[in-house]
């Protein structure tokens, strides 16, 4: 499935999800983005649920790759997960990525085929599985100080992070995100501003 008009398609489906949701945009509207015929969309996505689960993969890839570069070039916990943030305040700056689509589907959940739901899921099992071991590495540096237990905290800080993103997205401006992690950081850290 690899080519230059299976990743074209790949990412204007990314786009349309990011602007209208899972249910709002069709292979219409990327045939017309992508100049394409809508058969040729089929041919490398015989359906919209298999084109939603190509996109979702290929942002959790994107998600493991990153996370992996931060853990093995960045030795301090505290200065990785500011480093996850600092990543996706880039993002909604600059609008290259104002949101994580898996975030946005979730919002969706419900209504999605489960095909999809069960890769939101798994890139929310990622997601909270490196939050958390960075956490507990964190712990045993005696440079994170949790409140709970390193699951809860991990869905905590994970949940802050994604709703920082939409409070950004209704608001209009990177700031409340900003405001929002740099808080979320300074309540794990055992150096208090």
């Amino acid at each position: 499935m690899q080519g230059e008009t299976a990743d074209r398609i790949l990412q204007t489906a990314k786009t349309l999800i990011t602007d209208l949701g899972y249910s709002a945009f069709s292979y219409a509207d990327i045939a017309e983005a992508v100049q394409i015929r809508k058969a040729s969309i089929h041919y490398h996505f015989p359906t919209k649920a298999s084109l939603v689960v190509a996109v979702l993969k290929a942002h959790r890839e994107g998600l493991l790759q990153g996370t992996q570069f931060l853990t093995q070039t960045i030795d301090a916990p505290l200065a990785r997960l500011h480093a996850y943030v600092q990543h996706w305040e880039g993002c909604i700056r600059d609008k290259s990525q104002p949101f994580c689509i898996a975030a946005l589907l979730a919002a969706e959940l419900p209504s999605l085929p489960e095909e999809v739901r069960f890769e939101v899921q798994q890139h929310f099992l990622e997601l909270s599985g490196w939050i958390r071991g960075t956490l507990e590495e964190g712990i045993s540096k005696r440079t994170l100080k949790l409140q709970g237990t390193p699951e809860d905290e991990a869905q905590t800080f994970m949940a802050t992070v994604h709703g920082a993103m939409l409070s950004a997205r209704a608001l209009g401006s990177c700031d409340v995100f900003q405001t929002v992690t740099t808080s979320a950081l300074q309540r794990i850290s055992t150096r208090k501003s």
